[in-house]
C-alpha cells in the first residue's frame, strides 16, 4: 500500500517531537555550579527580594538557581562552550525516551495534531505532487536564491553571525543564543537522520517522468545523507535554528527577529516542495520536528 511506509514512519515521529505541549515555568530546585544548561551566576538577584530574608550571594560550592531574563522576567536557559555536550546528551536522552512520556497519556493533544497533519498530507501527496513537478519552471527564478547549498549556508549563517557579533560587541547573550541555535540544530539532525534511515522514501524528482507518486516509502536511497526523503533536513535545521533566535529575542523590543527568522523558516520549507526534492508531507513533519525540538527541549529550563 503506498501509506504503509508512511504509517511506520509516523509511530516513529512519537519518539521525536520533542515534548511539543510542555513549557517549563521558573524551578526552585537547586542546580549544581556547572551542571549543563547553566552559566555559573555571579551574585544572587538579592536587590529583587524584601530585605529580610533576602538570599545571600552564592558562595563557592553553594548551588546556583536557572537565569531569570531581567528585561522580561521569564527564567531562560543559557549554554556556554563547557556545557555544550552534557546539554547535547541530556537533551538526547528526553528526546528518545519521549514515547514513555505519551504512553502514560501526555502531550497527547499536539502530538496527535502533528501525526494527524503527517497522515493527511502522506494521503494528499500523490495528488499534490504532480502540479508542483509540472508547474517547477515557473518557480526557477525563486529556487535559485534557495538553492540547497544556499539555503544551507543561510541556515549556519544565522548562528555564526550571532556568535560573531556576540563576540565584538562583548554581548554574551547572543553568544549564549548562537550556542542554543547550534545545541538545537544538533538535537533535531539526529532525530531526521535516524527517521530517514527508517523510512528510505523517494524524492519527488527521483520518480520517472511516466511514474506515479505512490508507494514511495522504503524505496528510496539507503543513504539518509542524500536519498531519503521523510522528513525534510532542510525544514528541520532551518525551524530549530529560527525557533531558538524568536524565542530569545521575543518581547525584547525587536518584533521584527521573530518576524524575520519564521519567514525565512516558511520559505526555506516551501523551496523544497516547489523544487521537487520534497513531498509537502516531509516539509510539515521536518518543520514541525525543528519547531518542537527547539522550543520545548532545547529552550526549557533544566529541572
Amino acid at each position: 500500500m503506498a501509506n504503509l511506509g508512511g504509517y511506520l514512519a509516523l509511530a516513529t515521529f512519537v519518539s521525536f517531537s520533542g515534548g511539543a505541549s510542555v513549557r517549563l515555568h521558573a524551578q526552585n530546585v537547586p542546580e549544581l555550579p556547572d551542571s549543563p544548561g547553566y552559566t555559573l551566576m555571579a551574585k544572587a538577584a538579592a536587590d529583587e527580594q524584601p530585605a529580610t530574608g533576602a538570599p545571600a550571594a552564592a558562595e563557592p560550592g553553594q548551588v546556583d538557581k536557572p537565569t531569570v531574563d531581567t528585561t522580561t522576567g521569564v527564567t531562560q536557559r543559557e549554554a556556554t562552550w563547557r556545557s555544550l555536550p552534557g546539554d547535547f546528551l541530556h537533551d538526547q536522552k528526553a528526546l528518545w525516551t519521549f514515547p514513555l512520556q505519551v504512553m502514560k497519556g501526555r502531550h497527547l493533544l499536539p502530538v496527535a495534531a502533528v501525526i494527524g497533519g503527517t497522515v493527511g498530507l502522506i494521503y494528499a501527496d500523490p495528488h499534490a505532487m504532480p502540479y508542483f513537478v509540472k508547474h517547477q519552471r515557473n518557480w526557477d527564478d525563486v529556487n535559485d536564491v534557495f538553492d540547497p547549498l544556499i539555503t544551507t549556508g543561510e541556515v549556519i549563517s544565522l548562528p555564526a553571525g550571532l556568535m560573531t557579533a556576540g563576540y565584538i560587541r562583548h554581548d554574551d547573550r547572543e553568544v549564549n543564543t548562537a550556542l542554543l541555535a547550534a545545541e538545537a540544530y544538533g538535537d533535531t539532525v539526529v532525530i531526521n537522520l535516524a527517521m530517514k534511515a527508517v523510512t528510505r522514501r523517494k524524492r519527488p524528482s527521483d520518480v520517472a517522468p511516466t511514474g506515479d507518486f505512490e508507494d514511495t516509502f522504503f524505496s528510496g536511497g539507503k543513504s539518509p545523507l542524500k536519498g531519503s526523503s521523510f522528513p525534510s533536513g532542510h525544514s528541520t535545521a532551518v525551524w530549530s535554528v529560527a525557533t531558538v533566535v524568536a524565542e530569545r529575542y521575543r518581547n525584547r523590543g525587536k518584533p521584527w527577529i521573530p518576524v524575520l527568522s519564521y519567514t525565512l523558516a516558511t520559505a526555506i520549507s516551501f523551496s523544497r516542495i516547489t523544487e521537487a526534492a520534497h513531498f509537502p508531507s516531509d516539509v510539515w513533519l521536518g518543520s514541525a520536528l525543528g519547531y518542537t525540538i527547539a522550543k520545548y527541549q532545547t529552550l526549557s529550563p533544566r529541572r
